[in-house]
């Protein structure tokens, strides 16, 4: 084991990440997720894009004064503001990183940036040479490197280490690679850059063919040492490598990539779990590794086969991702010290002040349902961090009747700082439409529904209903969680959810 070389682990889920639409977290949830991928172990964190916007310069500064455990990075164009800005967000790091990137592709210098090939040289040894002025830990990335000339390549990623990049990354920025495409453009960069050796070459998939950690791979099998990737692969469009498929390939089969990662793999459900949580972007149940599929066997001969030898149909063990034997952990007559001990092993780190809270809700639903389930723990923990950051409307109180034939009537109170606004109403296609119409007369907004899923948190006919649900408003789109026994309760949770994001946007614009 001790001539494998290990990878190291790039974590973009909250820069790239985040770009899936629909993804967008607040800087509580962005907080939580960065200090489970320190649980995890990942190497290096890509906390945002600092230039974006102030959003994601405070989450990028937050993140950077007070994680620790991974080398934080932000993301720049090789201009002067861009840099700039990215030091001035990582400069409290215990150890940070500045990533530099700019295309290099002719269809993007031709019809994006209108720069020839050495404008373009010169511009990346000027944004290499300023972010090394800040720190020492450089990052290059010539943008859609794979459909970029060989030779250009090449003189690119010479250049950038020239002047002073430790890592050089070759992205496939639109998901056009093959394995053994890829594989070739790192043994090209091998073979022809004569200081190749003085940076670590790192890889960047997207999935848009499907081949993101096919592609990633490849790479690490001919030299690459860097792989990054987000939980779940989420990301632009058909999104990224995904980090627990990544890592568990070559954890799987060490004996022919001869290559090791440091992660934690027993945190990859949890942390699988609590991103689709946040994001609300849901894992298919047949996902490799953390979907709710991937250990499951139904086939009579494959059951067949377990009951005599687990090895006849699993190449991994449930365990060595996560996956415990049952989740059923707690009753009504749990304490606090058994929550907060559950609550920080499904990798929630919560503060006294949102443990009591969490405590006050289990106990709520503990007298609703006679078995909590880790599920159940989620949702309490996902509904305090996401509502940590904004409480401009809250639920106080809900009636609902609704009958064959007759039409809905909603009662709702809301809670607006020190000010309680209630609505009756008695329109609408079914208690959930006219729910979203109290919304409307109590608040003052008008809302528009993209999109509304339902799923049960956990097993079980007294199962919290979590809703997600997406909000149009004002030409943007926020997403809205919440959870709740009550199918209408968890919708109206949600749908406050999203216009608390509302609200917080347009005054963080004006």
């Amino acid at each position: 084991m001790s001539d494998k070389q290990t990878v190291k682990i790039f974590d973009t889920t909250l820069r790239d990440g985040e770009q899936s639409p629909g993804a967008s977290m607040n800087l509580s949830e962005k907080m939580e997720i960065a200090q489970a991928l320190v649980d995890l172990n990942v190497d290096i964190i890509e906390a945002g894009f600092p230039i974006a916007s102030p959003g994601d310069f405070e989450a990028v500064r937050e993140i950077a004064s007070n994680i620790r455990g991974a080398t934080i990075c932000g993301l720049a164009r090789c201009n002067e503001r861009d840099i700039d800005r990215a030091w001035e967000a990582l400069k409290t790091a215990q150890a940070s990183r500045i990533h530099v990137f700019l295309a290099t592709s002719a269809i993007h210098r031709e019809f994006k940036l209108k720069m020839t090939r050495e404008e373009i040289i010169q511009r990346a040894v000027e944004g290499v040479k300023r972010a090394a002025g800040y720190c020492d830990d450089i990052e290059f990335s010539p943008e859609d490197a794979v459909r970029t000339e060989p030779d250009f390549l090449c003189e690119v990623v010479e250049a950038a280490i020239k002047a002073g990049a430790t890592t050089v990354n070759i992205p496939d920025t639109v998901g056009y690679a093959t394995p053994q495409h890829m594989g070739k453009v790192i043994i090209d960069l091998k073979n022809r850059v004569p200081n190749i050796d003085q940076a670590i070459i790192s890889i960047h998939c997207h999935n848009d063919l499907g081949l993101a950690v096919a592609n990633s791979l490849a790479a690490v099998e001919v030299g690459a040492g860097q792989i990054e990737c987000t939980i779940n692969g989420i990301g632009e469009r058909a999104g990224n490598c995904s980090l627990e498929e990544v890592v568990m390939a070559l954890r799987t089969r060490s004996d022919y990539y001869q290559h090791s990662t440091k992660i934690n793999t027993e945190r990859l459900v949890p942390t699988s779990r609590l991103v689709s949580s946040i994001t609300g972007l849901q894992v298919q149940r047949n996902k490799a590794i953390v979907g709710r599929n991937a250990f499951a066997h139904e086939a009579g001969i494959h059951q067949d086969g377990m009951l005599k030898e687990r090895t006849t149909y699993e190449i991994m063990r449930p365990e060595d991702v996560g996956l415990s034997k049952t989740d059923l952990v707690l009753g009504k007559h749990s304490g606090r010290a058994a929550l907060a001990d559950r609550a920080k092993a499904l990798g929630y780190h919560l503060s006294g002040e949102q443990l009591q809270v969490v405590f006050e809700e289990f106990k709520k639903l503990a007298d609703k349902k006679k078995e909590i389930y880790d599920g159940d723990i989620s949702s309490l923990c996902e509904q305090e961090i996401r509502g940590e950051a904004s409480h401009e409307w809250s639920l106080v109180s809900l009636e609902v009747s609704s009958g064959t034939g007759k039409a809905p009537q909603v009662k709702m109170t809301l809670r607006h700082g020190e000010e309680e606004k209630s609505a009756e109403v008695s329109e609408g296609d079914g208690p959930i439409d006219a729910a979203f119409w109290a919304i409307e007369r109590i608040t003052g907004l008008e809302l528009t529904c993209k999109d509304f899923q339902v799923r049960s948190a956990t097993l079980g006919r007294d199962a919290l209903g979590e809703v997600t649900v997406e909000i149009e408003s004002n030409g943007s789109t926020f997403r809205g969680r919440g959870a709740s026994t009550d199918t209408v309760e968890a919708t109206v949770k949600a749908v406050l959810d999203a216009v608390n994001r509302i609200l917080f946007t347009a005054a963080s614009k004006s």
